[in-house]
């Protein structure tokens, strides 16, 4: 089996129970070569790494299995591929909602993204600044992103009066830090977070 399509598999594979190992130095070294570029083939990867191509092997497998390697893929020039905005819009559920009416809200939610024809990149719950989520999109232009609120707008359990955006114009010439997992990668390094060890 091809490295693209055991990748692809395990990637997809449920996570089998319990907590992960903790994570040696040589493995966070593999997840971050992964950051940088999933292309790279296993014999590469051994040779950046300094442990042998069955190893890197057995060691992507057991990082997929474990869910710290969820899924390859890439980042693209979003701008060149039509889009012009990012938008971090942060919701609020109404409070008077109920605890069965939460979780048929949160059952809408998962339903209605499926069918959704805007490209949600990722809707979470957290908390802060008064919210309890947010969703990251990217839109066409200042029309699609208008027409996503309205779709918002119809979701009867949201604060609508507590729903607001916060936007990244793709077109602008100033760029601080554009999206990459490189310099993330760096940091993986030099944590120790989650057990790591030598």
């Amino acid at each position: 089996m091809s490295n693209d399509k055991r990748r692809e598999k395990g990637a997809n594979e449920n996570i089998k129970g319990g907590e992960p190992k903790p994570l040696k130095m040589v493995e966070r070294k593999l997840i971050a070569e992964l950051m940088k570029n999933s292309r790279r083939s296993d014999r590469e990867l051994s040779k950046g790494i300094g442990v042998s191509q069955p190893t890197i092997s057995r060691m992507v497998k057991r990082l997929e299995t474990e869910g710290f390697i969820k899924e390859y893929t890439m980042i693209p020039d979003f701008r060149k591929l039509g889009y012009e905005l990012i938008a971090l819009t942060f919701l609020k559920l109404k409070g008077s909602l109920s605890h069965e009416e939460t979780q048929k809200a949160r059952e809408t939610v998962k339903e209605r993204i499926k069918e959704s024809k805007f490209p949600i990149v990722m809707l979470e719950r957290g908390m802060g600044l008064g919210y309890g989520g947010v969703l990251v999109s990217v839109y066409e232009n200042y029309a699609s992103y208008t027409e996503h609120m309205n779709w918002l707008r119809t979701y009867q359990f949201l604060e609508l009066s507590h729903l607001e955006s916060f936007m990244i114009s793709l077109n602008d010439r100033v760029r601080y830090r554009p999206l990459t997992l490189a310099l993330l990668a760096e940091h993986v390094l030099k944590t120790k977070k989650n057990g790591g060890t030598t």
